[in-house]
């Protein structure tokens, strides 16, 4: 595998986004292929922040722990990133004081990392600009050591702040002065640019489930911003113009499910998205849907928990409270995606799985996939076709009558149908009711109605996909995961291929109701089987044992808010195998 690997840290408020941003478009522009993130506190200004950007001539689904270049647009960006630049590597800055820092040349020396020091402050404040025009200086600079031609950097710039005239040309006598570096020795780095490029486009996660609700025909969007939910909400808003979808702020997250309930209840698809917090507020909606079993979606963007935890950081913490919140016993759905092509496909899905089954859908997402862009082709693969799940013929209408809402059935899904649209009608009742919607507390009516939905889970079971194999069928060392695990998994598949170790994955898109046939092949096929979760638990890992008997050779958890790098799961893959 071949890739480089560069990094733009400063506070928060610096513009080391704007960078970032522009260098990775430049950087797909080209033909390579680009994996982005980006780590910052909870604070609006200030933190040390920063934004990491893998590129390279093949597919990358992860981000890897030691960088190539780093580019620090201030003090504590120099300091705390110097370790992570591998030998040889390279890092440009523009602190005047740098002289002061205690070992700072020594601790580069000994790892012949290069330091290329450009006073970017006085340069930028010659030209006419401010602290915010350090980052262009600095920018130019980096883009001479990538070795890459200043006029599509140039052109890009441009496009960037286009609506910006008098900022924009200070911004680009600033790259250039960063490009000429007068003064500074500009160390060979020489990166072949791709032939062709990839047939792909550049998204977030959450990028992916605002196109998927659009593609699946939402007409209602309601949430309560929270991080790392928030941007859907942006991007929805900023396409509900053009779709006329409603887009809804609600005032908290009560609200936001109820009103998502109420929309499904009458026949409008809508979407609710939030975070763990959020989600602890809607699960008495959530369990009033599996009553009524009226369609309810609801996205789960996780980070690390209890209470507030690391409000932008990642994590898989919430697979349990996904399947086991909200009161009482019902049918649900809980999903799982692993990059913004998956969000984008896993809102359709869910949408549809919500109507066919009537039932409380759950997908979950995380920081590293809600806010990580990745190179997708959103149309590969079969479209994906909308089911209501509705009665819509009129003679069909006609015939219904009140108890064929909640009618006892083989499957537990029962007629379902806007209400108004047939002379019929039924309670949406939340309390134990007859199959008409009719409240009772009959014990032999509240029995038969309890096994009619939970007659469900195992329709539901039966419909879901089971978990897919990537790699070898036999392999030195295997992996189980869902969510982000998946792209580091796979990048870990080439990456020790090259070693001359054999890895392979299996990936749950699917989480429950648990299917667990091709997790006991894989298991018998292959002995030396871990688990790779982003959590203290092991929470998948504890679910396939409790329901197989089958236990997992080791478990690589890990949960300190970061995501599984590459180079972790290549090491503790050469260590087990």
């Amino acid at each position: 595998m071949s890739r480089t690997v560069l990094k733009v840290a400063g506070e928060s408020g610096m513009g080391l986004l704007s960078v970032g941003h522009i260098v990775a478009k430049m950087l797909r522009g080209m033909g390579f292929y680009v994996h982005s993130d980006r780590e910052y506190p909870s604070l609006i200004k200030g933190g040390s922040s920063n934004m990491q950007i893998d590129f390279g001539p093949s597919p990358i689904r992860c981000l890897s722990k030691e960088t190539d270049l780093v580019i620090a647009l201030d003090r504590e960006g120099l300091v705390e990133y110097l370790d992570t630049i591998k030998e040889g590597g390279v890092l440009v800055h523009g602190f005047e004081r740098h002289h002061l820092i205690k070992d700072l040349q020594e601790k580069a020396a000994k790892r012949h990392i290069h330091l290329l020091y450009l006073p970017a402050h006085s340069i930028a404040h010659e030209l006419g600009g401010g602290e915010l025009m350090v980052n262009m200086v600095l920018l130019g600079l980096m883009w001479r050591v990538l070795g890459f031609q200043l006029k599509p950097l140039e052109e890009a710039i441009t496009e960037q702040f286009a609506k910006k005239p008098k900022l924009l040309e200070i911004d680009l006598k600033c790259v250039r002065a960063g490009y000429e570096a007068k003064g500074v020795e500009i160390p060979a780095y020489k990166i072949p640019v791709p032939k062709s490029k990839p047939d792909q486009i550049l998204i977030d996660g959450n990028m992916g489930v605002a196109l998927g609700a659009i593609k699946a025909g939402v007409r209602a969007y309601y949430a309560y911003p929270m991080s790392p939910s928030s941007s859907i909400l942006t991007y929805l808003a900023n396409f509900s113009h053009e779709t006329g979808m409603v887009v809804k702020q609600a005032e908290d997250e009560i609200t936001a499910a109820q009103m998502a309930v109420g929309s499904m209840h009458m026949g409008t698809r809508a979407l609710v998205a939030t975070s763990g917090g959020g989600y602890d507020l809607m699960t008495e909606t959530v369990s009033m849907a599996g009553m009524i079993e009226c369609p309810l979606v609801v996205v789960l963007c996780q980070r690390p928990g209890p209470a507030t935890g690391l409000p932008t950081w990642t994590s898989q913490g919430d697979l349990q409270m996904a399947i086991h919140s909200a009161h009482g016993e019902f049918a649900k759905i809980v999903l799982a995606a692993s990059d913004p092509k998956s969000c984008y496909e896993l809102t359709q899905q869910a949408l549809n799985l919500a109507e066919r089954f009537q039932a409380p859908v759950v997908p979950l997402s995380e920081k590293q996939v809600c806010e990580s862009q990745v190179m997708v082709n959103l149309e590969e693969g079969e479209a994906i076709a909308i089911e209501r799940g509705l009665v819509t013929a009129p003679k069909e209408l006609a015939a219904l009558k009140s108890a064929d809402r909640f009618r006892h059935t083989e499957n537990g899904v029962s007629k379902r149908w806007i209400p108004g649209s047939a002379p019929a009608g039924y309670y949406a009742n939340s309390d134990e009711h007859r199959e008409d919607g009719v409240l009772t507390e009959a014990a032999d009516e509240a029995k038969a109605m309890m096994e009619k939905r939970m007659r469900k889970v195992e329709a539901i079971r039966e419909a879901l996909p089971d978990s897919v194999v990537f790699g070898p069928k036999k392999a030195d060392i295997s992996f189980v995961g869902w969510g982000s695990s998946k792209g580091v998994a796979l990048d870990a598949i080439e990456a020790c291929a090259e070693k001359g170790i054999k890895v392979n994955y299996l990936h749950f898109d699917y989480l429950w109701p648990l299917r667990d046939e091709a997790f006991r092949k894989f298991h018998k096929a292959n002995p030396n089987i871990h688990m790779l979760e982003n959590n203290f638990q092991g929470q998948l890992a504890e679910l396939l044992e409790g329901k197989t008997g089958l236990k997992f050779k080791g478990r690589f958890l890990k949960y300190d808010g970061r995501p599984f790098y590459l180079e972790e799961v290549v090491e503790y893959a050469e260590k087990n195998k």
